[in-house]
């Protein structure tokens, strides 16, 4: 009689480990597909970025577009000279004009700082000033202005009309500002704008950017040139 007590008490033990067998097969097919669904998107992930950077590649250039055209002007030399003369390798163009207190000679010096630490990849670059102000800035005195700086820097002057065009084609703003007595300054874009060996725009360089910025994209427009 006291073995028939102890038979139900083994059954009763025996359920609860069927039903744990039952329910652990649920909950690792569940992880199994956890893991399935992780790698799935990280590969999905891969294959997006992978798309992405041969579509960047081949491109080489962003959205923006309609920045950059045609300009006749003349070169601190007394050439004359339009955009194609640029042509072949990338350009960095600014505009300014030499009597500019700070922004200008600020972005000559920052520009002739980045050329020195380039070294000779520096010749893979044209590196354009371009006056805003015509009237004061003839190829004489654009020439005394930038002896201050890099050597491989051009200045750009012109008619009034000519110079109002690369302005107009490069989107620069700049308006005259009366000064006391007859004198006055020039209000302007303070841009530098990136076109690669096509004449083509690339990107913005900005006044006083963080030098590792600058330098990484330096070295991009210059890749870009070199393909």
């Amino acid at each position: 009689m006291p073995a028939n007590p102890s038979c139900p008490s083994r059954r009763t033990r025996a359920r609860p480990q069927q039903q744990n067998t039952v329910t652990a097969m649920p909950e690792n097919n569940l992880k199994v597909v956890r893991i399935v669904a992780t790698v799935a998107i990280l590969i999905l992930s891969c294959v997006v970025g992978l798309i992405w950077l041969v579509q960047h590649k081949e491109s080489k250039l962003p959205a923006m577009a309609g920045i950059g055209g045609r300009f006749a002007l003349v070169d601190h030399h007394g050439k004359s000279v339009t955009e194609r003369d640029y042509l072949g390798k990338p350009t960095l163009i600014f505009f300014g004009f030499t009597n500019c207190p700070d922004v200008c000679p600020t972005t000559l010096f920052e520009l002739t700082a980045r050329l020195k630490e380039l070294g000779p990849d520096a010749d893979q670059l044209n590196v354009v000033f371009v006056t805003v102000d015509p009237e004061r800035d003839t190829p004489q005195q654009l020439a005394l202005y930038l002896s201050s700086f890099d050597a491989r820097i051009t200045g750009l002057s012109g008619t009034p009309e000519n110079v109002s065009a690369a302005m107009t084609a490069y989107r620069v703003y700049a308006r005259r500002v009366p000064l006391e007595g007859d004198g006055y300054t020039m209000d302007h874009t303070a841009t530098i704008y990136m076109m690669n060996s096509k004449g083509q725009f690339t990107g913005l360089m900005n006044y006083q950017e963080p030098e590792t910025t600058a330098r990484a994209k330096l070295r991009r427009l210059i890749d870009l040139g070199s393909k």
